[in-house]
């Protein structure tokens, strides 16, 4: 018997729905009809990442060239030279002020352990002012270091505000260490005193600024560009509040500074947010940040906070994000924060569960590639010149998702 076309399309719909039918029942039965789990908001916020710990290595004590080798409070790689630059804090009073250029030697053993078997100096170059002389004794104190795009090197100082020394950010040649440009440093940074609301001594009270010590640990590039003189981004941060944003309940809240810095003209300052330190625990003497670090994908860092107590130092690193958060430039002060969204941020691995004793860990950087073909993650301690610290190197796996 022959079919008019009706007929047809009916059994076709027919066929269509038992198709779908078993399409599901298979589907049921290998997932057990488990509906996916709800991924939450924090979850899509930050980025699947993991530091594993490889080792250790430890920089004996020595002179290189006239100069003590310590106070190494920053640390950045050239992929180009495969070599590492590390910046003393020495603030020209052992020596001129400087920086260090290593070479590590990162090994797969026998065994399958991958580790750094050799830590090698190869260079020290003194850092010189837009003059070409070397800094004077106590002008200068480097703490943060970053191999630009365009091969330079930007170099922050704390300054000194108990001698009306204020910090800069410059910008240096590798080959010869002279400062060739400065970055602008907003007004609310620099440190100003009260000399009317002193104590009975006489003494003046800071009332606005960085204070002593704990200005700018911090600098990381981020560049998006493909040619060295493609625009870039320069991040930076305080290692505590200002005196101005000092308030009584914790976490403490930092300024991270966002710039742009462009082939011609003056750096320009994109943004400022609000970077909250780590509440301080009862055993801690001081707390502060250290290092950051900008990593490929943009608005996505990793942060690395210092601690010294009664049971020594301490150190967690942290996933940061800027998720839409307020720009705080035009904040005279950061006391009251209510309705303020700050940087996001993650714990990524807290140091002290490492079977290691940590000594003032304050360099961070993406290093080479390891010979399995990871990315490594470098950290490096600043010894203070003391004898009994350390020059101590954390080497580190970095699994990052798009790394």
């Amino acid at each position: 018997m022959s079919l008019n076309l009706g007929d047809r399309s009916l059994k076709k719909s027919i066929k269509a729905i038992i198709i779908i039918g078993l399409c599901w029942l298979i589907s049921c039965s290998l997932t057990a009809c488990s509906l996916p789990q709800p991924v939450s908001a924090q979850e899509r916020l930050f980025r699947d990442l993991q530091l594993d710990f490889l080792g250790s290595q430890v920089l004996p004590k020595s002179s290189f060239q006239n100069t003590p080798v310590g106070g190494l409070s920053a640390l950045t790689y050239d992929k180009q030279e495969n070599l590492y630059y590390a910046l003393s804090d020495d603030r020209s009073n052992l020596a001129p002020a400087r920086f260090y250029t290593l070479s590590l030697d990162i090994q797969q053993q026998e065994s399958g352990k991958i580790g750094i078997d050799q830590v090698k100096i190869q260079g020290v170059t003194t850092l010189k002012d837009e003059t070409g002389n070397n800094y004077e004794s106590g002008t200068i104190d480097g703490e943060g270091m970053v191999l630009s795009p365009r091969r330079t090197l930007f170099i922050s100082s704390e300054g000194n505000p108990s001698k009306d020394i204020e910090p800069f950010i410059g910008e240096f040649e590798i080959a010869t260490g002279k400062k060739i440009s400065s970055v602008r440093i907003p007004e609310r940074f620099l440190p100003s005193n009260d000399p009317e609301n002193g104590n009975p001594e006489n003494q003046t009270t800071q009332i606005k600024g960085i204070r002593n010590n704990l200005a700018f640990e911090s600098l990381t590039v981020n560049q998006s560009g493909l040619l060295p003189d493609d625009p870039f981004r320069l991040f930076t941060a305080t290692e505590s509040a200002l005196a101005q944003d000092l308030a009584t309940q914790e976490p403490l809240s930092i300024r991270f500074l966002h710039y742009l810095i462009n082939p011609f003209g003056q750096p320009i300052i994109v943004g400022e947010h609000l970077y909250p330190l780590e509440p301080t625990e009862p055993d801690i003497i001081s707390n502060g940040l250290t290092e950051i670090l900008a990593l490929k994908k943009e608005g996505y860092f990793l942060s690395l906070e210092r601690t010294f107590g009664f049971a020594g130092s301490g150190a967690k690193i942290f996933q940061v994000v800027n998720a839409s958060a307020t720009d705080t430039s035009t904040f005279k002060n950061l006391k009251e924060i209510a309705g303020v969204q700050p940087l996001q941020k993650e714990l990524v691995l807290n140091l002290q569960d490492l079977d290691l004793e940590l000594d003032n860990l304050e360099g961070m950087t993406v290093g080479a590639r390891l010979p399995d073909g990871d990315r490594s993650l470098i950290l490096i301690s600043d010894d203070n010149f003391n004898d009994e610290q350390e020059t101590q190197l954390l080497l580190f796996r970095l699994r990052a998702e798009a790394e």
